[in-house]
């Protein structure tokens, strides 16, 4: 029977000991190598590298080293957006997955340029491997353009300007969900279909994971809405009901809090759906749909 939560804790130790090394081995000062440090090994759950993994191994590759390096690339850039996000300019957040953020840990400046040093991090990390892997570097190519794309001026970066311009205005259903297919979605669906790229699919397989990943970044989002009203701000890690103090649309505050949770649990069953196509290496990927609806932080 498949376990979750060792295939979790397995994907979370290869990437977590390559993240060290290559912080180590990046060139950084030391406190920039500190900021980074913290922040990156502060207790996350690893999704997007899990997601890339379980993708490759959909369809048919394996987790080599070359998927190890995109689901650390991937998640640097995840860190670094949060950094950013938990800036007083931004979310103004103190504390993040139960930790200081880090320009409390540090200062303004430093959490800035950790940011900065993760994302440029992840592309030097990527286009090396490209040069040194034997896999196509015209498949390399396409899964950094895929990824610089999710999280550039069209993908990411739009989408939290949208978060930002939206507070304390009423979103319509389709602006919410388009937004949030930039800031949440466009990494999430980045993860799966570049470990399928780098896995060997074909593009069948890549546009039908590509499917199942869209489905499963919007279940994200709207868990995440959900949680900052009823999620437990000891579980969480950070602080609840800050939705509602900034005046933000959410699913809960345009649908219900019952409503929302009917809706993220109809993405899931599509997302399943997706992958009918695929034989039994799917069930890591089908594992982590369900555990997005069943999450508690």
């Amino acid at each position: 029977m498949f376990d979750l939560h060792v295939y979790l804790t397995r994907c979370r130790d290869a990437v977590n000991g390559e993240l060290r090394r290559l912080i180590q081995g990046s060139g950084a000062g030391a406190r920039i190598a500190a900021a980074m440090t913290h922040s990156i090994m502060a207790g996350g759950k690893r999704v997007r590298p899990a997601l890339c993994m379980a993708a490759a191994e959909a369809v048919g590759g394996r987790v080599d080293e070359d998927i190890v390096t995109v689901a650390c690339a991937l998640e640097m850039i995840h860190t670094y957006s949060l950094i950013h996000d938990d800036l007083p300019a931004m979310d103004d957040d103190d504390l993040r997955r139960g930790c200081p953020t880090c320009h409390m840990a540090f200062d303004e400046a430093t959490a800035i340029l950790a940011g900065d040093a993760l994302l440029t991090l992840a592309f030097e990390i990527m286009a090396r491997a490209s040069l040194e892997s034997r896999k196509d570097p015209v498949l390399w190519l396409e899964a950094i353009n895929r990824l610089s794309t999710a999280a550039g001026p069209g993908g990411m970066i739009e989408g939290q300007m949208r978060d930002i311009s939206a507070e304390k205005k009423s979103l319509e259903l389709g602006e919410l969900e388009r937004m949030h297919a930039l800031k949440t979605g466009a990494i999430i669906v980045a993860s799966v279909e570049t470990g399928a790229l780098l896995g060997g699919g074909n593009r069948t397989q890549v546009d039908r994971l590509g499917e199942y990943a869209r489905r499963i970044g919007l279940a994200f989002q709207v868990m995440d809405d959900i949680l900052n009203v009823t999620g437990d701000p000891r579980t969480l890690g950070k602080a609840t009901g800050t939705d509602l103090l900034r005046d933000k649309s959410t699913y809960p505050s345009l649908m219900g809090l019952a409503q929302s949770e009917t809706f993220a649990r109809d993405l899931i069953s599509k997302a399943l759906r997706a992958l009918d196509n695929f034989d039994n290496r799917t069930e890591p990927l089908a594992s982590l749909a369900t555990y997005i609806v069943d999450r508690k932080r």
